[in-house]
């Protein structure tokens, strides 16, 4: 859950609906200067891989279905806890990996292969020497927020942890292999770009429904009001990436240059849960839960132009 403050009010939205207004995103993802997903590499059937690749990104927190439905509460507001608080328990998190990565491999597995690095790499970061720089995802390229996880004692466990997705990724790259006409997304070419996608569109995603994303100054506001840079983001193949500038205008208008969308502007609609501030701590959460209205907060992505 993603629990959020702001002017007296707390917005809470679920991980699977930031998830798919994060595959919204990578749907009008390309435009004449930024090559859609799919298109970073030469390939016959670029819509049918922009596909999976969409795909791969909505579901990307499919692993936290279960957790979602029936979610551990925090003792004070009664309320889901914020993600922040549930990454301290390491094993629970990598039992939602565990689940989410396998969730559509049989039909899916290149989707679900892009999951994986994402997993990978949110982990690898903190873990391995000489990370690459062009995968550091946007919740950490300034800050230190998922650190704390992989305090000395559960060390040895995230380690071995990411063995087990290099276990999953073989498992997963030889049934790409066995959808022989797919085979060739595997070229480093496709690959590394529509892994980075992937964590971009997390990142931006996030930027909207969290105060997860570290601002370029001061302390995080979130909902679309702080201003950050998206970096390594391809433009035309991996060989080409490009840092984007996210600058808010007020009225949850957000500029961003250059601009990287099919439509302008892009109108988001990011479905939250509203409370008002202080909260009465519910004594039935399910059914408190399910009578809040859902409520849309609209956003919209613009050039310098418009």
């Amino acid at each position: 859950m993603l629990k959020t403050i702001q002017n007296e009010k707390l917005f809470m939205v679920t991980q699977p609906d930031h998830a798919q207004i994060a595959g919204y995103l990578a749907a009008h993802w390309g435009n004449e200067e930024f090559n859609a997903p799919g298109y970073y590499f030469k390939s016959d059937d670029s819509n049918r891989l922009k596909d999976e690749i969409v795909l791969a990104v909505s579901e990307h927190d499919n692993g936290w279905w279960e957790w979602e439905a029936a979610p551990d509460l925090n003792n004070i507001d009664g309320l889901p806890l914020n993600l922040t608080e549930v990454l301290t328990n390491l094993q629970e998190g990598m039992d939602r990996w565990r689940v989410g990565l396998r969730r559509l491999s049989q039909n899916h597995p290149y989707a679900s292969l892009l999951m994986s690095f994402h997993a990978y790499w949110l982990y690898a970061q903190n873990i391995i020497d000489n990370a690459d720089a062009a995968f550091i995802h946007p919740l950490v390229q300034k800050t230190s927020l998922l650190e704390y996880t992989f305090s000395e004692e559960k060390l040895e466990n995230a380690q071995k942890f990411i063995s087990e997705i290099k276990n999953i990724q073989a498992e997963l790259i030889t049934k790409v292999k066995i959808k022989t006409d797919c085979t060739h997304w595997l070229d480093e070419k496709h690959l590394k770009p529509n892994a980075r996608f992937l964590q971009l569109m997390d990142g931006l995603s996030l930027s909207l429904c969290s105060n997860l994303i570290p601002p370029n100054k001061g302390e995080a506001k979130g909902l679309g009001e702080d201003e950050f840079d998206l970096l390594e983001v391809p433009r035309k193949g991996w060989q080409d990436r490009v840092k984007i500038k996210i600058k808010p205008q007020g009225q949850k208008r957000i500029v961003c240059e250059p601009y990287p969308f099919d439509i302008d502007p892009l109108p988001v609609f990011v479905p939250a849960r509203i409370f008002d501030l202080p909260i009465e701590k519910p004594s039935n959460f399910q059914t408190h839960w399910h009578s809040q209205q859902m409520q849309l907060i609209h956003f919209e992505y613009c050039s310098n132009n418009k």
